[in-house]
């Protein structure tokens, strides 16, 4: 057990991130930061989970396993399955209101937590400097499948924005045998393989590899331009709004909104991925904290203002599709608005790709330099300096599943990885107040313990609201895990080594 709980010092962390040949490059300013982290949050969840939440989801459960467990707790396995998730309708400005501030307590933790330990890996490293290998190992493994099962599902998304964007602007469209998923669920398509998800993963690797300035460049620019999307729908749309929309605000009540939270908290994945970029940051200690601030009340200022201008220019009833946002711009005749947020869209899938995938080699290349796994993933590229295997490799393990199946098989995983994610950081900042609390921090979290239990709380509570499913095919890829942990990573590790 003593070995299974053996913490790494953050001085040692902290070393081994400045010396020898897995140096990274310090590139990355506070604005920088915060163009990352709009660049992964505001992704496709803005332009088609704002209208399922709006409207509500009035299918019921196949079988049990589809069925959340809230819902199964609440009602029982006999009766779930004649249950559906009630719209939050106008109100989803509330869901989305609700879920940043859900979040807004998982951020500060993981504010103070960065500013202490400004090393690659976020809620990894944080685990193996407060609560043990062992954890560290399941934190790990859980970034690698939130990562990739996060970018997987938008990769399968920006295939369907990029095929109507075609038939726009030149009446074409891809073969689907070709631009479509081979498998949706457990059924045959007849699809071969969804070519354009594979290709925008292999040229977004190809630029991570080039160097993080210049992937950060890239970043800047498709952040600058799906923020101008979006502001011009609020503004451009808002002379169409008709406040009779709005009524009744809350159609189905708090229990609308809260249905409605659950179904957007997948929008704003993407907020701790800052934290993955604090080893090229150059001045961590202060912009980490406020990178990561930022950029949650950013993104919550755009989600609420396009769920306001969204639900006010059409009926709320009317947006239960797959692009809502330009369906509904189609609707009142903005046809040359429409098209430029579509674009937008498009480039924020792009944006979102790009961060998740930087985010995902960073934890896979922390993870080898502690001996974890094999070597060769903390390989550095010699001229552009960055983890070049890593990347690669990444980049082939999300667009080859991406190329195969559809958006529904990831979505929900990726909450669940996330939300666990959220919930350790929380309790690392508990757990290092009491074990070095005269460490200096560049950002200290108010109210410990309150802030950091009631982060925990709301994440449990959003994590009993995912399927049965999920929580069974999360459990399966963690005993896979901890396999591959007591058969290579334990006897092998640097901590081990060293005993």
């Amino acid at each position: 057990m003593s070995q299974l709980l053996r913490c790494k010092p953050i001085e040692q962390l902290i070393a081994e991130s400045e010396s020898g040949r897995h140096k990274l490059t310090k590139t990355l300013g506070l604005w920088s930061l915060v163009a990352m982290g709009i660049g992964a949050v505001i992704g496709s969840g803005i332009f088609t989970l704002t209208g399922t939440a709006a409207a509500g989801v009035t299918m019921k459960y196949q079988s049990v396993l589809h069925a959340p467990v809230l819902d199964l707790l609440r009602y029982g396995p006999d009766a779930v399955s004649t249950i559906g998730r009630p719209g939050a309708g106008p109100g989803v400005v509330l869901s989305f209101l609700l879920v940043a501030f859900a979040c807004g307590f998982a951020a500060l933790c993981y504010a103070e937590l960065s500013s202490m330990i400004p090393v690659a890996g976020s809620t990894y490293t944080y685990a193996y400097a407060t609560l043990g290998e062992i954890f560290a190992w399941i934190l790990g493994w859980d970034l690698i499948l939130e990562y990739a099962v996060s970018n997987m599902s938008v990769a399968v998304g920006f295939s369907g924005y990029f095929n109507d964007i075609l038939d726009n602007l030149f009446g074409y469209r891809l073969p689907p045998e070709w631009s479509g998923p081979a498998f949706r669920g457990g059924d045959v398509t007849g699809a071969y393989f969804n070519l354009p998800a594979l290709i925008i993963m292999v040229v977004l690797t190809w630029l991570l590899v080039r160097g993080v300035k210049e992937s950060a460049q890239a970043t800047n620019i498709m952040v600058v331009i799906k923020t101008l999307a979006i502001l011009a729908f609020v503004f451009g749309a808002a002379s169409a709004i008709d406040p009779g929309n709005w009524k009744p605000f809350m159609p189905n009540g708090m229990s609308g909104v809260i249905s409605g939270a659950a179904i957007v908290f997948f929008a704003y994945i993407g907020f701790d991925s800052v934290s993955t970029a604090a080893e090229e940051c150059e001045n961590p200690k202060r912009d980490l904290p406020w990178g990561i601030i930022l950029t949650l009340a950013i993104c919550a200022l755009l989600y609420g203002s396009v769920a306001l201008v969204l639900t006010g220019i059409v009926p709320y009833t009317t947006l239960n599709n797959d692009e809502p946002v330009a369906r509904a711009l189609k609707d009142v005749g903005y046809d040359k608005l429409r098209i430029f947020v579509s674009v937008g869209a498009l480039v924020g899938m792009w944006s979102s790709l790009l961060v998740f995938q930087y985010g995902q080699a960073r934890i896979w290349f922390a993870m080898s330099r502690d001996r974890l796994l094999p070597g060769i993933f903390s390989r550095v590229h010699p001229e552009y300096r960055t983890p070049d295997v890593s990347t690669w490799i990444a980049g082939f393990v999300v667009g080859i599943p991406a190329g195969l199946w559809d958006i529904a098989t990831f979505a929900e995983l990726a909450n669940i990885g996330t939300l666990a994610a959220f919930a350790s950081v929380s309790a690392g900042v508990i757990v290092l107040r009491k074990r070095q609390p005269d460490m200096p921090r560049g950002f200290r979290v108010p109210l410990v313990p309150m802030v950091p239990y009631l982060s925990i709380l709301f994440c449990l509570i959003l994590m009993l609201g995912l399927p049965l499913q999920t929580w069974l095919t999360f459990f399966i890829w963690l005993i896979i895990g901890l396999a591959i942990y007591f058969g290579y990573s334990k006897s092998r590790s640097v901590l081990a080594a060293g005993e």
